[in-house]
């Protein structure tokens, strides 16, 4: 294992290799083709060496290291982020059926994962249908008013809270959740399909039609979620497709031989990479936030060696992998389909990228053109001011480059010395401060870059506030403009009226992107200040509330509004707080004495 560093310590890239002294030479000589190996060559300062005894071993341990790091030059999934399941709460008297993304809470059974979250709901909305379980939040059904929901008035709930059934009916209807999650579709079928017939030969027609619409649709859930491979067992097919810098990957879950979703991933920083080593690092990212690993991984023929790949998924498991690229029969079959799959997805991603990238360019273009610029605005920097009349005042400064957001530049300020609410003084002191900053290339990278073009939020006020400090501090040339929210005008300097510009223009489209961005920045930082000030006067004389717990909440919140609205359930549910103190916490919120 080899860890590249900067000056600062910070970790560069994780990698492995048998033959260390060869591949970390590669790095630094002229003429390597691989995207982006001259700037990491150009910032590594120093070398760290970790010997492991096998190549699984390797796997797990750079798992670990990209997971702890987060290294920018390894490959990684583009928009990572956590799996949705299905959740059964089974530990509550009358269990709820809801999504989540979260997979941590005890009494509570988890299916999944899907592969997007608009594929759990629509379950969801299918099972509420047929099984009729309670929609309502909380560990208790019902309102506080005692009076069913509407969900009951048009039969999508047996409503619990009033006693229209009792808990050993409900708990049949959980297991038959629960059961066809599980796979198990066949026996609601022929409940509901005896129900149809019992009822409609005793002439109960509309109650009969009831039954078919419900059969009907847990049918169309059963076919969309299930394609019946038997023979096939319980596998993950993995399909691979490399191209340039970037790579696809199509991901088919088999579970007793049926197909049960399907997983598309995207992958980033592929550029001279083999087929096996972008496998790899797909593997640890995967599997390492995956609920549970197959016996069986069937793999692309265009990895050769599997060994240390079936060695990590080993360890994972607990027991033994087998990893392997199947060369006939209906395996085959599979990894192809799932290879196909993964070449289109890439594909349809290069076809989109290049389609985005041509309208970012007609966008930049029509903005020089009617801002009568010297030069394409590749770098746009955009101010806003936020606040509630004169309470914690504060600016944001978003960055784009090249028609696109740059959010490691992204700053926020907190504005002091202003008496009141001043909008344009406010302006005044943040761009004061931004470009007091210009020549500080040390400790800040965004400040020490020039902007093409600053739009300041606001009318002519903002920019002529805005143009004053910029010539006090003799910055060079650089165009500055306004885009008022009111009417989208674009204010200029030197011309006595704003430039109109169609609501259909690119460039104005652009200017609306950007300016969008840094409301919703101010504001986000305007609404974690006042959270920090309000959740200090809250959590005054709280039951076993501290400094380490109050910001526990505060980040698994986010707003005070948030916790205020919080259920016990999801009080519970916070990392780091007992259960006891989350019972006595709701209680002391809600006055309702302790649980």
């Amino acid at each position: 294992m080899y860890l590249f560093r900067d000056e600062g310590g910070d970790v560069l890239y994780v990698g492995k290799a048998k033959s260390l002294r060869s591949r970390v030479r590669s790095y630094f000589q002229r003429g390597d083709s691989r995207v982006g190996t001259a700037q990491l060559a150009e910032r590594i300062a120093d070398i760290e060496v970790i010997v492991t005894r096998t190549e699984a071993e390797a796997l797990h341990l750079e798992q670990n290291l990209v997971k702890r790091h987060r290294p920018p030059f390894n490959i990684r999934l583009r928009d990572d982020k956590s799996f949705p399941y299905i959740a059964v709460t089974l530990a509550d008297e009358y269990p709820r059926v809801m999504f989540t993304r979260e997979r941590h809470r005890r009494g509570t059974a988890y299916f999944g994962p899907y592969a997007n979250a608009k594929k759990v709901r629509e379950t969801l909305d299918v099972l509420n249908r047929v099984f009729r379980f309670r929609p309502c939040e909380g560990p208790r059904p019902g309102r506080h008013s005692g009076i069913p929901c509407l969900d009951f008035h048009i039969d999508r709930c047996l409503a619990p809270c009033i006693g229209a059934i009792t808990q050993t009916d409900y708990a049949e209807i959980i297991d038959g959740v629960t059961s066809f999650l599980s796979g198990d579709t066949e026996t609601i079928q022929r409940e509901l399909e005896e129900r149809m017939r019992d009822a409609a030969s005793s002439e109960r027609f509309e109650e009969a039609a009831r039954y078919r619409n419900r059969l009907s649709s847990i049918r169309h859930l059963a076919e969309r979620q299930a394609s019946d491979k038997r023979a096939v067992g319980t596998v993950d097919v993995i399909g691979l497709a490399v191209e340039a810098d970037r790579a696809a990957v199509q991901v088919f879950p088999l579970r007793d031989g049926k197909m049960i979703d399907r997983y598309a991933f995207h992958l980033e920083n592929v550029a001279g990479d083999d087929a096996q080593t972008v496998l790899e690092a797909f593997v640890i990212e995967y599997y390492g936030s995956a609920p549970s690993t197959p016996p069986e991984v069937l793999v692309p023929t265009a990895v050769a060696d599997t060994s240390a790949i079936a060695g990590f998924l080993t360890a994972r498991r607990g027991s033994r992998v087998e990893v392997r690229a199947p060369l006939r029969g209906e395996k085959r079959r599979l990894v192809e389909l799932a290879v196909d799959n993964a070449r289109l997805a890439l594909e349809s991603d290069s076809a989109q990228r290049a389609a985005t990238r041509q309208r970012r360019v007609a966008a930049l273009e029509e903005l020089r053109e009617v801002l009568n610029l010297e030069s394409l605005p590749l770098r746009i920097e955009c101010f806003d001011i936020s606040n509630i009349q004169s309470e914690s005042i504060v600016a944001s400064m978003v960055v784009f480059v090249d028609g696109r957001p740059k959010n490691a530049h992204y700053r926020t300020f907190s504005i002091r010395g202003l008496d009141g609410q001043d909008d344009v003084g406010a302006m005044r002191e943040v761009i004061g401060r931004r470009f007091a900053r210009l020549r500080d290339r040390e400790s800040d990278e965004s400040f020490s870059q020039m902007p093409n073009l600053v739009v300041v939020d606001g009318g002519k006020g903002q920019l002529t506030a805005a143009l004053a400090v910029m010539e006090e501090l003799d910055l060079p040339r650089v165009a500055v403009i306004a885009l008022a929210k009111r009417e989208e005008e674009v204010f200029v300097p030197g011309l006595p009226v704003a430039i109109g510009l169609d609501r259909s223009s690119p460039a104005l489209q652009l200017l609306q992107r950007v300016r969008d961005e840094a409301h919703r920045v101010a504001l986000r930082f305007h609404r974690r200040k006042r959270g920090v000030r309000s959740m200090r006067t809250i959590f005054d004389g709280l039951p076993g509330v501290g400094p380490v717990r109050r910001r526990a909440l505060l980040r698994h919140f986010g707003s005070v509004e948030r916790f205020l609205e919080a259920s016990q359930e999801e009080l519970e549910g916070v990392p780091g707080l007992p259960q006891k103190t989350a019972r006595a916490l709701y209680a002391q919120l809600h006055k309702a004495g302790p649980s």
